[in-house]
């Protein structure tokens, strides 16, 4: 079942020291500010929670794994304080998945955009289908990928994300994205997908607590200085938004 709800969905499952937080939102699972918020703040609350060892974090549906932002609320941004706090949103949710405290296992069934690469980037360990094409195609409405670009390039290097954000208009494959180290596997279906994501994390769930969350710390050792940085990125996005360049970009694509 997708979700039909505006503002978007987010559940919560715990079972056996495996906490699935699952988010959904009628258009392909993009982000509305408010979902972006609680999804933030669910990622610390579980990553405090005692009886958690390790966090799936996953979207609805079969089709789309992410598609970003809202273009809605993009399009409606007037002022630059609405504008860098629009951005902030995904600034908030990578600083989460960074702090959180648990080691995060992503599961993609499908294509992702924009932002959405941020948030696989930011997994510690990503399962994918080989339908999980990325694109960021910010370049084409006068901005830039600026919030998640250290977490991309942590995972894929410079060359990678040079590639990805300047071909803006082209998706990069599943096999693509595996061979530059976002994603750890590619299956042919879902069910397969499942199945690994299912195998891996109990086997997480399985070792000792405290290993798994140094090992978390270590993963990230050097990412210190990011509640700055994301800031400072979602403060360059926030202006260029307002850039008469990406006010008539975005007037093409509402048309």
């Amino acid at each position: 079942m997708t979700t039909t709800r505006q503002n978007g969905s987010l559940h919560t499952n715990i079972q056996d020291h495996i906490a699935t937080i699952e988010f959904g939102h009628p258009a392909s699972n993009s982000f509305p500010s408010e979902l972006l918020e609680r999804l933030a703040k669910e990622l610390i609350t579980v990553g405090n929670h005692a009886d958690v060892a390790i966090i799936i974090l996953k979207s609805e549906g079969k089709k789309a794994f992410c598609a970003g932002a809202s273009f809605d609320e993009l399009v409606a941004i007037s002022n630059l304080k609405d504008g860098q706090q629009f951005f902030a949103g995904f600034a908030n949710v990578l600083n989460a998945m960074r702090t959180c405290g648990k080691l995060i296992i992503g599961r993609v069934q499908g294509k992702t955009v924009g932002g959405g690469v941020g948030l696989i980037a930011a997994c510690d360990y990503v399962l994918a289908t080989e339908n999980a094409a990325i694109k960021l195609s910010e370049f084409t409405i006068g901005i830039g990928p600026f919030v998640i670009e250290p977490a991309v390039t942590r995972k894929i290097g410079i060359s990678g994300t040079s590639e990805l954000t300047l071909d803006a208009t082209n998706w990069k494959n599943a096999y693509w994205a595996k061979e530059k180290g976002l994603y750890a596997k590619v299956f042919e279906t879902i069910n397969e997908l499942d199945k690994e994501v299912e195998i891996l994390s109990e086997k997480l769930a399985s070792y000792n607590p405290i290993a798994l969350t140094e090992m978390k710390k270590a993963l990230w050792k050097g990412t210190e200085n990011w509640t700055d940085l994301l800031a400072e990125r979602a403060a360059i996005s926030g202006e260029l938004v307002l850039s008469e360049f990406t006010k008539k970009a975005l007037e093409k694509f509402k048309k």
